[in-house]
């Protein structure tokens, strides 16, 4: 259920995406990919690893509400300076940001940012009590009403408001000045919802805390946030850098329609994300259920192989069918279309460093996940800042490919010296090779009918799939 939870969630916030960008230009859709950049970045930062630490302490301690107390009580404080210094200096941090004119933006998201920190910890508590009913109703009413505010400001009054058409509800509630500030104000309300129904987890919240217990899990969380903060750069510091390494080049504008086109791509991207994160959540359990196993390796190699060709195939199929993936974001969008290949190697890349990852997990080794990710930031960096000044978007593409094959590469290495598993890698490459030349013979092949190329497209992804599925098919069942 908390699984289902998060994919669902994730999956309709995911559907939102043609939302805006068929009724936002790509400038102003930058913005909303900035912005929410620096969100993924500042909850790290403000829960500094207590929802872990609050799992790890809860289970091995017989009191549990000052664990619970000295888990939420820092939060609650951190959170509420950070809010506070965002509302008083919001004049100076949107300029900071090349947005003086709009100051609301960073008070909406101090706001948000704050409150998502500090339901953190609560929804961690219903997880632990195993509360899962009401943990995924809460998550899911917040997604549900973030979800009907953006129609209702955007597809309902936007759109009628764009016709000429006119109301008193619109009248009422719509200004055509906020404009995409209707997205933010949207998160603002579900965020501010979401807390209001954790206020029950809250009322017991002391400020007399067990100090010994503090220490202890701070300092337990202090790794988990540098590994934390390096995760978040792999995966969101290309939007930030993309405006700041182009601003002086090409100007406010064109900087933020590469942010726009590059975060609309990114988001087609994630249709292979959806399906690692759905697999992770299934296999994360088995991997440790399974360990004690005396066929756990073999076991482990078979699931490597199933999930990197069931990768390959989705790869070739959104490929084969890429005008028809590409109509998922508006027009202006679609000339990103050229790196979505690439973002949608770099997510299998980074699948298959979650499955090497079992190795540092069974040997209690977390330290070298820290350092993967952390090397994996660094190079983020690196990469970015030698690539965007000459290709724009498509330099933070492949550096995003750079990244996760590199982490992937590290964590096989490392894997084989502590914990080596025979996984059939010149199989893989050999299926990985064959799926990329028939990709590019695809790409390649010009046919005045666009629905006759099409129509090939779907006929070899179905007679390659079957002959995988032929030549593959396990021998027995995995249990």
């Amino acid at each position: 259920m908390y699984g289902l939870s998060s994919i669902v969630g994730r999956f309709l916030n995911y559907l939102l995406t043609p939302l805006y960008t068929y009724q936002f230009i790509a400038k102003d859709y930058g913005v909303v990919t900035e912005m929410y950049a620096y969100v993924a970045f500042l909850v790290v930062l403000l829960t500094f690893g207590m929802e872990t630490a609050y799992f790890r302490f809860v289970s091995r301690s017989e009191f549990k509400q000052s664990v619970y107390n000295a888990a939420l009580l820092p939060v609650v404080v951190s959170a509420s300076i950070f809010m506070g210094i965002c509302v008083a200096f919001s004049g100076s941090l949107s300029a900071a940001i090349s947005y003086p004119g709009n100051p609301e933006f960073v008070i909406w998201f101090a706001i948000i940012v704050g409150l998502d920190a500090i339901s953190s910890i609560p929804l961690a508590r219903l997880r632990q009590e195993n509360k899962a009913a009401r943990f995924v109703g809460i998550n899911l009413s917040s997604i549900a009403l973030n979800i009907a505010l953006n129609l209702f400001f955007i597809a309902y009054c936007k759109v009628l408001f764009d016709k000429g058409q006119s109301n008193w509800i619109i009248e009422t509630f719509y200004n055509p000045a906020v404009g995409v500030g209707y997205i933010f104000i949207a998160n603002l309300l579900a965020s501010i919802f979401k807390c209001v129904l954790l206020l029950p987890y809250m009322r017991e919240l002391s400020f007399s805390v067990d100090k010994k217990i503090l220490r202890t899990m701070v300092i337990y969380g202090a790794p988990l946030l540098l590994a934390g903060l390096a995760g978040i750069a792999n995966e969101n510091l290309d939007r930030i850098l993309l405006k700041y390494l182009l601003l002086d080049d090409i100007g406010l504008a064109k900087t933020m329609t590469q942010v726009g086109i590059y975060g609309a791509c990114y988001k087609v991207s994630i249709l292979i994300t959806l399906f690692v994160q759905a697999y992770r959540y299934a296999a994360e359990p088995f991997f440790f259920n399974k360990s004690k196993d005396v066929d756990a390796k073999e076991t482990y190699a078979a699931m490597m192989k199933y999930f990197v060709l069931t990768c390959l195939i989705v790869f070739l199929g959104l490929m084969v069918n890429i005008d028809m993936v590409m109509l998922f974001v508006g027009e202006e969008y679609r000339v990103g279309v050229s790196i979505v290949p690439i973002l949608l190697l770099a997510n299998i890349f980074l699948g298959i460093y979650y499955n090497l990852s079992v190795w540092y997990k069974l040997t209690d080794k977390t330290m070298y996940g820290a350092y993967i990710s952390i090397g994996g930031a660094v190079i983020t960096v690196l990469f970015n800042i030698a690539l965007i000044p000459k290709l724009g978007y498509v330099g933070s593409a492949w550096t995003t490919l750079i990244c996760y094959a590199s982490m992937m590469t590290m964590s096989y290495f490392w894997g084989r010296r502590h914990y080596h598993i025979k996984y059939p890698m010149k199989k893989l490459a050999l299926y990985f090779t064959l799926i990329l030349l028939i990709y590019l013979s695809f790409d390649r092949l010009q046919l005045a009918n666009s629905n006759i190329k099409l129509f090939l497209g779907n006929v070899v992804l179905g007679l390659v799939a079957l002959g995988i599925i032929l030549l593959e098919r396990p021998k027995k069942i995995i249990t």
